[in-house]
């Protein structure tokens, strides 16, 4: 696996600079064959075998360039060069065809049997200076000539071709800005080529792809060095030609991996590429999430199942054959005449597309974890900052992101001061009133579920967070007096902060206490010595609570039934509050009556596009970003850190619950057993229905 140098500016080990831009092709002091001592810094360049007759080739000093004195010489190359360029302008296409053939891919030319006057290897190095040499002959009429040689396969080539070819780029770049951003898509477009295993050709020298990679980013840091505007257009291309979500994991990988040289070699770059790879992860979370949502339970677990055989197997971090093996994986258990083929076929899809997705996140964890090794390092903030930014711009907005968003939630536990800055963004966002609603809704959500699963937001942190809920909802309640009924569109922002608050209680109910005043017989470590014990809340929780709940806002009606019923019961036997009797009467209660839409003040029958038979859609979506991570491979960084809290129900209350027959609570646990199971870190019953409420099985 190739080494990634730490994300943290500080930590970026610098190109090298120099004042003057130093020419690709060297003027060695020796014929080539050799090694002198200053080659040793452009490395890993292609040695011919020692028992072979090296032939002898020596720079041209005058242009820089090679000169093959064994095969055709650089001034018969120039004559002919010119001669094609001048006859084509003249009209006579005859000796421009033949330049075009001699750098068109994939040519006989190698084969001096099939034509006489065919162009050998070493005579290659030749055209290309002759061409370079005569650059200012090409016009928009050699867009076919053009075509020809950025279609030419230079990385398969050996190392002397592939520097007179990158100068040749250089000198096309600088004759017609067209030809620059030609060039410069065909060395992104190659940035998926460089998979496939050593390659080699007639007359050639076989290539690995470490070879062929590193050739490449010689090309396009020299390039971007002679012409800095590139560096705009790169990033543009780097975009339109990320992979598509159905390609392999191996070619997305493959692609980041040259983007990930690329911030290397252009550390001005980094930013762009990284908030680049996060959005199209962010992309492909939200279209996995869409679509196992869309399809049926049995294709979503069939979808899990596969996904952990897979990772049972192993990763043997070759994915050279990706592509292969996944259509031998798809032939191998279809048929034409069965008819779960269709299902079969999409089951797989779906799990390439995750392995892909968590290939990608993984990397990303072993990027950024180095830099906060130690987290209060001025490289760790300004590097956390950087992530906050992208979070803001690119995760947050797309509200159905289940695992990027991880990211941040491992490396803000990582100290106070990191959380305080994650803290403290969300609410920033959530109380900024140039936002979206949607969005400002999506910073509470995610304020509630880092509070909620964090388990490095300590007591005081808890309570304090609390709190803000808690005033805000009362202020909201004061300035709505005027509100008719619950309508989840109109006060969604009010719902929003009272359902975060209810599910922060359900995690963290015992933040909530003081702690100093508890009874000797509660056991602070002993959740069910908690049952039926008065015990000291925070000031003022319960009775805001209840008077929100009996406000006309009616919050329990519009919150998740499934938040709202877990609240009750725990409410109840802890001897908070009793809200029981409100669900009864919500039962009565239908939303759609006070349900305002862009027709309520019109006088329209209905709200076009909305009916109301389903009453789930007035109900505040239960959206947690920080439920249970079910990616097997980025899994690994996260437990590594003791920093999440995992939902522990307690089988005291289901066996009260049972005892009086109560239908209350939709969440119950079948078995004791189920209440703490070490080892086991599969959704429990109430994170499992929280998820499937949000349609995220």
């Amino acid at each position: 696996m190739t080494t990634r140098t730490p994300i943290a500016r500080r930590q970026l080990a610098p190109v090298t600079a120099s004042s003057t831009i130093k020419p690709i092709l060297r003027k060695p002091t020796t014929v080539l064959g050799t090694r002198s001592r200053d080659d040793d810094d452009d490395g890993d360049d292609l040695l011919s075998s020692p028992t072979k007759k090296r032939k002898t080739v020596m720079f041209n000093e005058s242009l820089n360039m090679v000169k093959d004195l064994g095969a055709k010489s650089l001034d018969d190359a120039k004559r002919e060069v010119k001669k094609a360029l001048e006859g084509h302008a003249r009209g006579d296409d005859e000796d421009y065809d033949i330049l075009k053939d001699i750098f068109a891919p994939n040519t006989k030319s190698y084969q001096p049997e099939d034509r006489a006057d065919a162009a050998r290897p070493q005579d290659l190095v030749a055209y290309v200076v002759a061409l370079t040499s005569h650059v200012t002959l090409l016009g928009r009429s050699c867009s076919g000539l053009i075509t020809s040689v950025l279609k030419c396969s230079w990385l398969d080539k050996d190392e002397n071709f592939s520097r007179a070819y990158i100068q040749l780029l250089a000198a096309l770049s600088s004759v017609q800005g067209s030809f620059f951003a030609q060039i410069l898509s065909m060395m992104v477009d190659k940035f998926t080529e460089t998979r496939s295993s050593t390659t080699s050709i007639p007359g050639a020298l076989p290539v690995d792809p470490d070879t062929k990679k590193r050739r490449l980013h010689l090309g396009v840091r020299y390039l971007l060095e002679l012409f800095p505007a590139g560096r705009q257009m790169i990033l543009g291309l780097v975009s339109v030609k990320f992979p598509f979500s159905e390609e392999s994991k191996a070619t997305h990988m493959e692609y980041i991996d040259h983007l990930l040289r690329l911030k290397d070699d252009r550390p001005e770059l980094e930013r762009d590429i990284m908030e680049l790879i996060l959005s199209r992860l962010v992309k492909l979370d939200v279209e996995m999430t869409l679509d196992l949502e869309n399809d049926d339970d049995e294709t979503t677990r069939a979808v899990m199942r596969q996904l952990e055989a897979s990772d049972a197997k192993g990763d043997d971090g070759d994915d050279d054959d990706d592509d292969d093996d996944a259509d031998s994986e798809i032939d191998s258990i279809l048929s034409d005449d069965d008819e779960d083929d269709e299902r079969t076929r999409r089951v797989l899809v779906l799990k390439s597309k995750l392995e892909t997705m968590d290939a990608i996140l993984d990397l990303l964890f072993s990027i950024y974890d180095p830099v906060f090794e130690d987290p209060e390092s001025p490289e760790a903030v300004e590097t956390f900052q950087d992530l906050l930014s992208d979070f803001s711009n690119v995760i947050l907005p797309h509200l159905k992101s289940r695992h990027t968003q991880y990211l941040l939630f491992k490396f803000a536990s990582k100290s106070h001061h990191l959380m305080d800055m994650f803290i403290g963004t969300l609410f920033n966002i959530a109380f900024e009133s140039s936002r979206p609603p949607v969005v400002k809704q999506a910073a509470v959500a995610y304020l509630a579920s880092f509070t909620a699963r964090g388990a490095r937001v300590d007591s005081d942190q808890v309570q304090k967070i609390a709190k803000t809920f808690l005033d805000y909802i009362d202020h909201y309640r004061s300035t709505h007096l005027s509100c008719r009924g619950p309508d989840v569109r109109r006060y969604g922002q009010y719902y929003a902060y009272f359902q975060g608050l209810l599910y922060i209680f359900c995690f963290r109910w015992r933040e909530l206490i003081n702690k100093d005043r508890l009874p000797s017989i509660v056991n602070w470590d002993d959740p069910a010595s908690f049952i039926g014990q008065e015990l000291p809340w925070m000031i003022g929780l319960g009775s805001r609570l209840q008077a929100n709940i009996n406000s006309k806002l009616n919050p329990l009606k519009c919150c998740s039934p499934v938040i709202v019923d877990e609240f009750a019961r725990l409410s109840h036997h802890l001897r908070l509050i009793y809200i029981y009797p409100q669900i009864e009467k919500n039962k009565n209660v239908q939303l759609s009556q006070f349900f305002t839409g862009s027709y309520a003040t019109g006088g329209a029958l209905r709200d076009t596009g909305f009916e109301f038979d389903n009453e789930k859609w007035t109900n505040l979506e239960a959206c947690f970003p920080f439920d249970p991570f079910q990616l097997p491979l980025a899994k690994r960084w996260l437990d590594l850190d003791d920093n999440y809290v995992s939902w522990q129900p307690m089988a005291v209350l289901n066996r009260e619950d049972d005892e009086d027959d109560s239908d209350l609570g939709d969440i119950d646990d079948d078995d004791d057993d189920e209440e703490d199971d070490d080892g086991d870190d599969k959704p429990s019953r109430f994170e499992e229905d929280t998820a499937t409420e949000d349609g995220n099985a």
